[in-house]
């Protein structure tokens, strides 16, 4: 299967950079990613689960990162085991071009293979399923790219007030004086 496409971020080239390289902002994204390691700056383990028709498999697997030209371009290659659901192996060249100071376009190009159950669903479920998870994954990237992306507004702190002391009940009823006329 191969996939390609492109993304506006709204958000500096650096800042896209960094969340594609940020464990934690990966897991957020990646659709049904339990967990995310980091071995080192360039390897990557992970668990994700995931359901292909009626197939669901847990796939744990490793991540490598190459061909690194920070921070414009690198290649993300893995495979990954889903037990008797089958297995996964691909990749993707990623591209970053800055359109301007806060928006990047980001570039895609997928290669993947699998086998076992899943490759038994036929390609016309496997391909929609893919752009599924795609555009899944890059809305929430998309979304956490540009909130990191923005600068800090300074927020004015609101004075401190000190509102009077509520009267607490006492229980009693209230005394009241009547007026007596003479």
């Amino acid at each position: 299967m191969k996939m390609s496409g492109s993304q506006v971020i709204q958000a500096p080239r650096k800042t896209v950079w960094r969340g594609l390289n940020d464990p934690i902002i990966l897991q957020q994204c990646i659709p049904g990613c339990e967990t995310i390691k980091a071995a080192s700056p360039t390897e990557m383990s992970a668990k994700v689960v995931l359901k292909v028709g009626p197939v669901k498999a847990t796939f744990t697997g490793d991540v490598n990162l190459t061909d690194i030209k920070a921070p414009e371009s690198y290649r993300i290659s893995g495979k990954g085991q889903g037990g008797l659901a089958g297995f996964a192996t691909g990749g993707a060249t990623v591209k970053l071009t800055e359109n301007n100071p806060i928006e990047t376009l980001m570039d895609y190009d997928v290669d993947a293979q699998i086998g076992g159950k899943l490759a038994m669903l036929g390609s016309r479920l496997i391909d929609s399923t893919a752009k599924s998870l795609a555009e899944q994954f890059f809305t929430k990237f998309a979304s956490l790219m540009m909130k990191q992306g923005q600068p800090s507004a300074a927020v004015p702190k609101a004075k401190a007030t000190k509102k009077p002391a509520a009267k607490k009940p006492t229980g009693r009823k209230p005394v009241t004086r009547k007026q007596v006329s003479k």
